[in-house]
């Protein structure tokens, strides 16, 4: 169902279009968890640290479609706020054409150089099959995995979140199972979780692109609708590639830590690699539910209804300081256990790892969401330079701490680069939102 973000309180339609997107979420990153569990318990440490050690490659090209996704997004729901029904369509015929010739050349680019990258990452030579056959059938997935990030762009824009959330729940669920199945019934190893997430996500992303062709039907237009603008095209790069660059280059950032963090051995490794998919569900939640705040100002900016979005973006943060208590608690005072879901052993250096991974990083949680909340405003609101601004202070700060303190501190140097980096790129950040200048523009009549 479409709904338009430019009516009724504030808060609460912040929180009823959100919340689904921070579930759906939640169940997206069960993908790449189910895949580390599951290695970890039923193949062993070095499959949990071969997952592990490709995910942070992997990470790359989620970028690209995350950035595709929240481009087509922001310009979408700019046209579907301001009633332009015919450009509307234009968009999103304009990010499925463009979206998939991007998704060609990085497909040609993962095959090509995959095992390159992974050298350049000190992967050890015990885990470099399993970790190119990961890999390699993950770049074959990602035709599966750019569309749906692009249908649940498209999703947002319209004012829906619960359709992505019923994709989303089913197949993560799915996935897991078909997991298991592979391996622990098959004894497929690492190729099985790999082709339980090819299979699951090729399946969410068939539907989700017929239910946005069948849903773009029932929305009517007076005049021809063309199937592609180099002008929609050059206004949805604009809001993309700072958000690519913005996920690329924390991708390239979290490579050249994992690069230090393999030197530490195998054991560090399947750690770090639990710790860090923990952590990747906290965050990209999170960034999920900053996409949600930049439709609504992008909606409402559309509208010219400028005053909604500095009330949404009070109401954002309220609602994210809410979610960080319960899931700090649990990371700080109860990571061991989930730290466990990925292990065989309750004792060991991955064990540990993993544990003060997660208990430097979660009191910070309330830090980053603060600052995610904000990047979303300033992304909806076509701040695009201060948003990387922001963004490459938090990734260049978290790279370079991290390559200083581990000459001092090791491994413990590492994890401390991450609460310094997003505490001062979150100053920056509201700083910035505060300069905005559309903050004083005069509301539209009604």
């Amino acid at each position: 169902m479409n709904r338009d973000l430019t009516i009724g309180d504030p808060g609460k339609v912040i929180w009823r279009f959100c919340m689904p997107l921070f579930a759906s979420v939640i169940f997206q990153q069960l993908y790449n968890i189910a895949d580390s569990l599951v290695a970890g318990k039923f193949v062993g440490e070095s499959a949990l640290a071969a997952v592990g050690n490709s995910y942070e490659i992997t990470l790359v090209f989620i970028a690209f479609a995350f950035g595709v996704n929240i481009g087509c997004s922001v310009i979408v729901s700019r046209f579907f706020g301001s009633k332009d029904y015919e450009k509307m369509k234009t968009s999103v015929y304009t990010t499925l054409i463009s979206g998939g010739i991007l998704c060609l050349v990085l497909m040609a680019f993962g095959l090509g150089f995959g095992e390159k990258l992974l050298h350049m990452i000190n992967t050890p030579q015990e885990i470099m099959s399993d970790s190119k056959l990961y890999l390699d059938i993950y770049v074959f997935g990602l035709p599966f995995m750019f569309f749906y990030n692009i249908a649940t762009g498209i999703f947002s824009a319209l004012g829906d979140s619960k359709t992505p959330f019923i994709f989303l729940a089913v197949s993560s669920v799915a996935n897991v199972l078909m997991d298991i199945l592979f391996v622990a019934a098959f004894d497929m190893g690492v190729a099985g979780v790999a082709w339980a997430t090819f299979i699951c996500q090729g399946i969410s992303a068939i539907l989700s692109i017929i239910v946005v062709f069948l849903r773009l039907i029932h929305i009517k237009t007076e005049g021809k609708v063309k199937i592609f603008s180099w002008d929609i095209l050059w206004k949805i790069t604009v809001i993309a590639v700072p958000s690519i660059l913005q996920q690329s280059f924390i991708s390239v950032g979290n490579i050249i830590i994992q690069g230090v963090i393999n030197s530490f051995g195998t054991a560090v490794m399947a750690g770090f690699s639990a710790g860090v998919k923990l952590n990747s569900l906290v965050t990209t939640s999170f960034t999920t539910f900053a996409n949600g705040v930049s439709n609504f100002t992008s909606q409402n900016i559309g509208a010219q209804k400028y005053k909604r979005v500095s009330e949404g973006y009070k109401a954002g943060l309220k609602l994210v300081i809410m979610l960080c208590i319960p899931i700090i608690i649990l990371y700080f005072l109860f990571g061991k256990y989930l730290i466990y879901l990925f292990m065989d052993s309750v004792t060991g250096d991955a064990m540990e790892t993993g544990i003060i991974f997660l208990r430097i990083l979660s009191p910070f949680y309330f830090v980053v969401s603060i600052k995610l909340v904000t990047d979303g405003v300033l992304r909806g609101a076509g701040e695009m330079i201060r948003f990387m601004i922001a963004t490459f202070a938090d990734l260049s700060l978290r790279v370079i701490i991290s390559l200083i303190l581990v000459n001092y501190l090791e491994v413990l140097g590492i994890f401390m680069a991450w609460p310094i980096g997003w505490t001062i790129s979150t100053i920056m950040s509201y700083l910035f939102y505060r300069m905005d200048k559309w903050n004083t523009k005069t509301e539209k009549l009604q």
